[in-house]
C-alpha cells in the first residue's frame, strides 16, 4: 500500500481484509432521491470514536494521524493533514457482493500535495488522497492474497496511469491515478468509478479478471517518503446500483 513498508503493509491487509464479528450490513438509502446506494460509507455527522470517525477504525502506519470531520454541504467531510514523518487513514469492513452496488462514488479536493510524490517509486510514494476498495482473498494469508484497488491524487505521476504498488509484499495492490499536479487545487472534484470494471481491468492474472466480492474500504494520505506535506478533503464516499 502507498506509503507503508512490507511489515506495515502486512499489518493494513490483516485489518481490511479479515472481516470481524461486527461487520456491517448492507442497506439501501437515498440520495437526492435518485440513486438507491450503499449509506453506511457517507459521514453523516461529526461524531469520532477512537480518534476516527463513528463506525470507522483509525490506521496509523507512522507518525501521528491528524484528521477530523467538518461541514460540507448535507454532510461531512473528512479532513486529513500529513507531515513529513506520517502515513495513517482509517478503513471500514463491508459485505458487498460483487456486481451488486457497482459504483463507487465520492467527492475530494486535495490542498497541499506532496513535493515530488510518485507512485512508480517506493521512495517518492506518496500522495494527498488515497481511496482503497479491498476485495475477497485469494488465498492465505489473506494479508499476502487480498486484491486491493487504490484510486490517488498523486503528484508526478500522469492521471490515467496504472500500476502496480511498488511496495515490498504488496504486489496485488494496483493504483489507478485519477488526479495529478495539473488539476486544481483547494477544489471539490466528483469521481464515479465502477469497481468491478476496474477490477478486471487490473486482476487479469486472478482467476481471469473474474470480480470477487467487496469486504473493505479504506482513505489514506502520507508524505513521510519525499519529507514533505499533503493535505485533503473527502466527502459522499458511497456505493451505487447505478
Amino acid at each position: 500500500m502507498t506509503g507503508m513498508s512490507g511489515g506495515r503493509w502486512c499489518a493494513f491487509i490483516c485489518g481490511v481484509a479479515i472481516l470481524c464479528s461486527t461487520i456491517l450490513t448492507v442497506s439501501d438509502g437515498q440520495l437526492n432521491g435518485a440513486e438507491k446506494i450503499i449509506s453506511e460509507t457517507l459521514f453523516s455527522s461529526d461524531a469520532m470514536r477512537g480518534g476516527a470517525p463513528d463506525g470507522w477504525q483509525l490506521l496509523e502506519n507512522k507518525g501521528t494521524a491528524n484528521l477530523g470531520l467538518e461541514k460540507y454541504e448535507d454532510g461531512y467531510a473528512l479532513h486529513l493533514k500529513s507531515d513529513s514523518s506520517s502515513s495513517f487513514g482509517i478503513r471500514k469492513e463491508l459485505s458487498l457482493v460483487a456486481g451488486e452496488y457497482p459504483f463507487l462514488n465520492w467527492q475530494w479536493k486535495a490542498i497541499t500535495l506532496p513535493a515530488g510524490g510518485d507512485v512508480r517509486k517506493s521512495d517518492t510514494d506518496d500522495q494527498a488522497l488515497q481511496l482503497y476498495v479491498a476485495f475477497e482473498a485469494t488465498g492465505w494469508p489473506a494479508k499476502l492474497n487480498t486484491p486491493v484497488i487504490g484510486y490517488i491524487w498523486d503528484s508526478e505521476c500522469p492521471k490515467g496511469t496504472e500500476v502496480t504498488s511498488p511496495q515490498p509484499l504488496a504486489g496485488k495492490v494496483r493504483y489507478i491515478v485519477l488526479r495529478d499536479k495539473t488539476d486544481a487545487l483547494d477544489t471539490w472534484c466528483t469521481e464515479k468509478r465502477n469497481v468491478f470494471d476496474d477490477y478486471r481491468k487490473l486482476f487479469p492474472d486472478i482467476e481471469g479478471g473474474n470480480p470477487r466480492d467487496i469486504n473493505g474500504i479504506s482513505i489514506m494520505i502520507n508524505s513521510q517518503h519525499t519529507k514533505s506535506e499533503a493535505e485533503g478533503f473527502i466527502s459522499h464516499v458511497y456505493f451505487s446500483r447505478e
